[in-house]
């Protein structure tokens, strides 16, 4: 056609309604992001919140603005979506509206403003006095109970992971020293110093670790003299833990780690020389603590303080 003829302008791609947009995003995130189908269904899981929302205000995908996105986020929150999930519904968005715009429409992801990062769960801990009644369950009067005792003692001394017990070498101790030494995750080896009371239990339970034949240089053994697994290290604690009077579900070897690093806090340890004990690389990893700190003191003073309530006598209004 020569120039100036009917057809001979470039039309524009017209502009995708929602059930045909949300199809090609879906086919783009299986064929070119390659995700799995669980992923791709969340993500149209979440725009099929959008679409109708949008379409009922005569809203097409390539007319959304900042102002849509941040007014659909607002409406969902005061539907009551957790934090969770409004977070999860944001990056759906992100994707979905940077896929509108390499097509030629749409906002851009920026226009997601990011929702606040949902607070995480405060780590389940034991008090002091649940952990003395842990540490004296079993009956120290046989082989198999100084065992557990010693090696509940050094857990909660030491603040190990439950893998790095099961597979700690008994020359990896230092009893004299006060202190053992442990390669955690990635192989990086770290110092920890544990007390007296770890250091007591462990000497008596060396006295009789020769008679169960250790097949290995692992300090802590069973009856056959293959190292305790971390599974029956779990098994064992659960079972001490229903002996002490304290719910089996609230207690497991990472329940004795977070004890061991609360209590230190609770005691005036600094967080960075917790960080170096627990073998934590980045220290906002530690910081989790430091709310469990927060809110045993604030839980404490709320029930023992006189005035925690406000003063007496003080006017109303």
């Amino acid at each position: 056609m020569g120039e100036g003829q009917p057809g001979s302008e470039l039309k524009p791609k017209p502009a995708l309604g929602w059930a045909e947009s949300l199809r090609e995003f879906g086919s783009h995130l299986a064929a070119e992001r390659r995700l799995s189908p669980h992923t791709v269904s969340a993500y149209l899981g979440d725009l099929a919140l959008l679409a109708p929302w949008a379409a009922h205000r005569g809203l097409p995908p390539c007319d959304l603005d900042r102002e849509h996105i941040n007014l659909f986020l607002v409406e969902q929150q005061g539907a009551g979506r957790a934090p969770r999930s409004l977070a999860r519904l944001s990056s759906s968005l992100r994707q979905f509206l940077l896929f509108l715009r390499m097509e030629g429409g749409g906002p851009g992801p920026e226009s997601v403003v990011r929702p606040p990062r949902p607070p995480g769960r405060l780590p389940k801990t034991l008090s002091e006095s649940q952990v003395q009644a842990l540490l004296t369950a079993p009956d120290t009067h046989t082989p198999l109970g100084l065992r557990d005792r010693a090696w509940m003692e050094l857990l909660y001394a030491s603040g190990l992971r439950v893998s790095e017990l099961a597979g700690l070498p008994a020359l990896s101790v230092f009893l004299d020293e006060g202190f053992l030494k442990v390669h955690g995750k990635g192989g990086k080896e770290r110092l920890i110093p544990f007390g007296e009371s770890a250091e007591h239990w462990i000497r008596l339970w060396l006295g009789f670790r020769g008679t169960f034949k250790p097949r290995g240089p692992a300090l802590f053994v069973g009856r056959g003299g293959d190292p305790l697994s971390r599974q029956h290290l779990w098994r064992l604690l659960k079972g001490y833990a229903a002996g002490a009077g304290i719910p089996r579900e609230r207690v497991s070897p990472h329940v004795l780690r977070h004890a061991f690093a609360t209590h230190l806090l609770d005691h005036g340890a600094d967080l960075r020389s917790v960080q170096a004990m627990l073998g934590h690389s980045d220290i906002s990893t530690t910081q989790i603590y430091t709310h469990v700190h927060r809110a045993r003191l604030q839980a404490l003073y709320d029930r023992l303080h006189p005035r925690a309530d406000g003063p007496e006598g003080a006017p109303e209004g």
